[in-house]
């Protein structure tokens, strides 16, 4: 980390959840306890973009923080509704961007909240940018021993030391990771049903020998020890035109603007943190050695009270809650899997939804019947949408980026005159 310049690094939040005051108060007494705040040479900005039709919330759910809490940081930016449309009038004003382009990179969903948060960042002169999730915390458990043994990280110091050797560092995720609950398989849904789903629907990372692995732990994904222990740090190889990263945890270096990248999208879908990967080509991206735990299914907030647990339970399909939360990741998955193809496997894109296609046409009915819920067959549906529109939505995401650096190119011009 440097020690003589001063470090001015953001911690972005896209948020909409109603126990965000609670996973920031834990973060930022994280921060505190790793010894990051009060140091001379280093400014702790909050950036927090707000959501406030995800769960029904009010503003001051966000921004209503302690003031003990404000003492550790120094600056906070909340971005709402209207402060994003200023930040539009104003790209429109100078003629950066019109109104569409706008929209594009700062309208609705998951990318668009990611860009203000970056946006924000860079506008205000900040060298990193570290994304944190509104479901994670910053701690590790493994089950090395009978019970489960739980440990504290260093997420923000972890990044800082090694970000300025980096375009991207990325740590590493526990807990429960993937929207995937504990199946027992029977005669009407066999393992097999589940692997040729699985793999209709998964990428490189996200693919059935991680989920079976998973699986066999209860849904439960452990810290590797060997991670935690020797501190081991590697470079993020490129797999199928793709350098896999996830949305948080996630360490941007702001420095050189022409090396950052927007996120994005297709409307309705995720894999914003994909599309991201699929242009990381020829940055540097390293694995860095800190862990969060995923608290997927908000079964956990009493982990930010400090109460351990000894075992993990499973998370097992018997409730419309868990049902719900794995339909909609289906959904989001199938919506994102055609522009993923079309990127990073055109030659044999058409062949590859043809075997998607087949495949969920083989196995829908299984899962369906396995869930007792009929709406999992609007994958189809969704699959067919998504691949009509592939084209415009690649052009979306090379439109994205010609406009991410036109907006780059006006930053730059503001900091000289500065």
């Amino acid at each position: 980390m440097q020690q003589n310049n001063e470090i001015n690094v953001g911690i972005g939040f896209a948020t909409g959840r109603k126990n965000f005051q609670r996973v920031l108060k834990t973060n930022i007494y994280n921060w505190h306890e790793s010894g990051l705040t009060g140091e001379k040479n280093i400014k702790l900005n909050l950036l927090v973009a707000y959501d406030l039709n995800y769960s029904n919330t009010k503003s001051t759910d966000y921004t209503n923080v302690n003031n003990k809490l404000l003492e550790l940081i120094d600056n906070t930016y909340f971005i709402g509704k209207n402060e994003i449309q200023n930040e539009l009038n104003y790209l429109i004003q100078e003629k950066v961007i019109d109104e569409i382009e706008g929209r594009l990179i700062f309208g609705s969903g998951y990318a668009a909240k990611r860009n203000i948060v970056l946006y924000t960042a860079l506008k205000n002169n900040m060298d990193y940018l570290l994304f944190l999730d509104d479901d994670e915390y910053p701690m590790a458990v493994t089950n090395t021993r009978s019970s489960a043994i739980w440990g504290g990280q260093r997420i923000l110091a972890t990044h800082l030391y090694n970000i300025q050797n980096a375009d991207i560092t990325n740590g590493y995720h526990c807990g429960y990771v993937s929207p995937i609950p504990y199946i027992e398989f029977n005669d009407i849904f066999t393992e097999q049903d589940f692997r040729i789903f699985i793999e209709a629907i998964s990428n490189d990372i996200l693919n059935w020998d991680t989920i079976h692995l998973v699986m066999k732990n209860g849904g439960v994904t452990y810290a590797d020890t060997e991670i935690l222990v020797n501190n081991k740090i590697e470079e993020v190889q490129e797999i199928n035109h793709t350098k896999f990263i996830s949305g948080a945890n996630l360490c941007i270096n702001l420095t050189k603007l022409d090396r950052v990248s927007p996120f994005y999208n297709p409307p309705g879908a995720r894999g914003e943190d994909t599309f991201l990967s699929t242009c990381l080509s020829k940055k540097k991206v390293l694995r860095v050695p800190c862990y969060t735990f995923h608290d997927g299914f908000s079964t956990y907030h009493h982990l930010m009270d400090g109460v351990l647990p000894i075992k993990l339970k499973y998370i097992e399909a018997n409730s419309d809650k868990i049902i719900t939360r794995f339909y909609r990741a289906c959904i989001g998955w199938i919506r994102y899997k055609p522009l993923f193809l079309y990127i990073t496997q055109r030659e044999h894109y058409k062949e590859k939804i043809d075997e998607i296609r087949e495949n969920l046409t083989d196995t829908l009915p299984q899962i369906c019947t396995y869930f007792g819920r009929d709406d999992f067959m609007n994958m189809l549906n969704e699959l067919e949408k998504y691949n009509r529109n592939v084209k415009k939505h690649y052009q979306q995401f090379i439109d994205s980026q010609q406009i991410w650096r036109r907006i780059c190119g006006f930053l730059a011009g503001r900091q000289k005159v500065n």
